[in-house]
């Protein structure tokens, strides 16, 4: 007969764990927004001096691969 090993569960929380300080909903207005943050290698940041020319670049690259799988 084999005996299964008993689980324990803690549900305290570690005194490290010190929420006392958060704040409800801190991001959420910015989550909301549904932001993406990409961070860029330091070598391509350099070509790229805003988030407008990334995006153009990426536009440009993208009709390139439509026309050229066509």
């Amino acid at each position: 007969m084999s005996q299964e090993p008993e689980t324990i569960v803690n549900d305290e929380m570690r005194p490290e764990y010190d929420f006392s300080g958060g704040v409800r909903g801190r991001y959420f207005e910015a989550y909301k927004q549904s932001t993406n943050i990409i961070v860029l290698e330091p070598d391509v940041a350099e070509v790229f001096p805003d988030s407008a020319a990334v995006n153009e670049a990426l536009r440009l690259l993208t009709k390139i691969a439509k026309s050229t799988a066509a």
